[in-house]
């Protein structure tokens, strides 16, 4: 493909779309700076003043792909989360999902593109699920000691390590379930708890 005259973020975008196209259809391992840069109509250089290697690359490129979606209110706490997790897990058997794991697999030792791919931060990672325990906290299923973003996300990182820890490429429902009865909501509960018999004393 002949290169254009497209300059600054409309060439950033093309460059990015390329990157997506390539990564959806071939995969992280087989995405190389050359081909992007021919089905983008560019050439190396200019991704390269943009992203220094292939992963940095890859790495912004899967952060258009991913879309946020509303956080979900079924009512209760328990179904709150176990859709939350059924969404997540629904995205990361998805194809976009095993480019996450390509690239989680890849940027392990990178800390910067790691936060990246972890939707920049704990405070962001931790955002949904810390609504979704304030909305339980507000129907009386919990007190506010359960919302803290490490209590908040243990369902999420169980998930995920389910995936990335045993290279699992779909998990159960069961398992899902699982997560949610025997170790998320007890969790939370527990912390419930903790907090009624420390103002009975």
């Amino acid at each position: 493909m002949p290169s254009t005259r497209r300059r600054g973020s409309a060439l950033e975008q093309a460059i990015l779309q390329a990157t997506a196209t390539e990564l959806l259809e071939s995969g992280y391992a087989a995405l190389t700076m050359e081909k992007v840069a021919a089905r983008a109509g560019t050439n190396k250089n200019a991704l390269y003043r943009r992203w220094p290697n292939r992963l940095a690359l890859a790495v912004a490129a899967y952060r258009q792909l991913a879309t946020a979606s509303p956080v979900p209110d079924t009512g209760t706490l328990r179904g709150d989360a176990l859709e939350l997790l059924r969404r997540a897990n629904r995205h990361w058997s998805s194809p976009t999902g095993a480019i996450l794991r390509d690239l989680l697999a890849a940027a392990a030792s990178t800390a910067e593109l790691l936060a990246q791919l972890h939707d920049e931060s704990a405070d962001a990672a931790a955002a949904p699920w810390l609504t979704l325990l304030d909305r339980a906290v507000a129907r009386g299923e919990l007190t506010p000691e359960a919302l803290h973003p490490r209590v908040a996300t243990v369902a999420i990182v169980l998930l995920r390590n389910e995936f990335v820890v045993h290279g699992v490429p779909h998990t159960t429902d069961e398992v899902l379930v699982e997560i949610v009865d025997e170790v998320y909501l007890p969790l939370l509960r527990s912390r419930t708890c903790q907090n009624v018999a420390h103002d009975g004393t």
